[in-house]
């Protein structure tokens, strides 16, 4: 069978093997391997279209997969001829090829500005880098500014929160902290105390000496209280010549025995005219069922005892 398949005189007019097995074996091998590779080369590329749609070269991909086929077209029909002389057949082929061939040249000669302008991997390393860069410093910008909002948020919390004259708490801060104390001690079942401290005879220092000595006596008052308290108690000013001391977990005893060091200390305290500074204090400690306004309540009340009682004194009870 191989010698009738092989017999030179199959072998139509034009082609010369000088009739030898071994040229015919390499010309059918080689065509034949050349032709299932221009096969597979344009399923590729089309199966490369179909799955990358987003692709700005699409077009050619597809001029490039026509151009391979009948590239490997022409490769089968020279195995044809072999045996059968096709010669129009493989013209019209060989023509078609050429014509894409030329069509494709063409189309990439046209696309070569464009393809040249895609970034190549070093440039496109290089944009990442200064992105990277860039992100790395718009990073280190937002974290400053969050620092800054921080710090200006804490500025402007300190602010409202304390008496400009005296830096300490001011009455509403005092008030906040006092509110949550009676919640925690509520919630506890601990003891809380608070002082009302209210300097005597101030309205004639304001009227003898001026309000500038009078801004002077209060904010050496803060210094005495604060410094007399310890550092889990709160002090605020109240109002006008008024300090409240908020004393957790303290007894009416222990809140007492503060007040008393609070008024030995004010003692110390001089005036302008030589006279030393005095005040009333009045204690209170929170009883079951009341809140914030008794417990503010009973300390002015004894405040005003101690007035009447003839001041520089400390009334914890009545």
């Amino acid at each position: 069978m191989l010698d009738y398949i092989f017999d030179g005189s199959f072998m139509p007019h034009g082609y010369c093997f000088s009739w030898r097995k071994d040229l015919l074996f390499m010309m059918i091998v080689g065509n034949t391997l050349t032709f299932l590779s221009y096969s597979l080369i344009p399923v590729a590329l089309v199966h490369l279209v179909k799955k990358r749609k987003d692709l700005t070269f699409n077009g050619i991909f597809l001029l490039f997969a026509a151009f391979i086929a009948s590239c490997g077209l022409t490769h089968a029909l020279e195995i044809v001829n072999i045996w059968h002389g096709y010669y129009s057949l493989q013209g019209i082929v060989q023509m078609m090829t050429g014509l894409i061939s030329a069509l494709t040249a063409f189309v990439l000669w046209r696309l070569i500005p464009s393809i040249l302008a895609i970034p190549s991997r070093e440039v496109l390393n290089e944009q990442n880098e200064k992105l990277r860069q860039v992100h790395e410093e718009l990073a280190n910008a937002n974290r400053n500014l969050e620092q800054k909002v921080k710090e200006r948020t804490e500025s402007l919390q300190q602010l409202a929160n304390t008496d400009q004259l005296t830096q300490i708490k001011n009455r509403r801060a005092i008030l906040e902290t006092l509110e949550y104390e009676v919640q925690q001690t509520g919630r506890q079942a601990r003891s809380l105390s608070v002082l009302m401290l209210d300097i005597d005879h101030f309205k004639v220092v304001n009227d003898t000496f001026g309000h500038l000595e009078g801004d002077q006596i209060l904010v050496k008052v803060a210094q005495v209280v604060s410094q007399a308290c310890r550092k889990t108690d709160s002090v605020g000013r109240y109002g006008g010549e008024e300090f409240l001391i908020v004393l957790p977990e303290t007894s009416i005893s222990d809140a007492k025995d503060l007040a008393e060091r609070i008024r030995v200390s004010m003692v110390g305290c001089l005036s302008k005219d030589g006279n030393a500074l005095t005040c009333s204090i009045g204690v209170s400690t929170l009883m079951a069922g009341e809140g914030v306004l008794e417990l503010i309540k009973v300390a002015d009340d004894r405040v005003y005892i101690a007035k009447n009682q003839g001041r520089n004194r400390v009334i914890f009870e009545g």
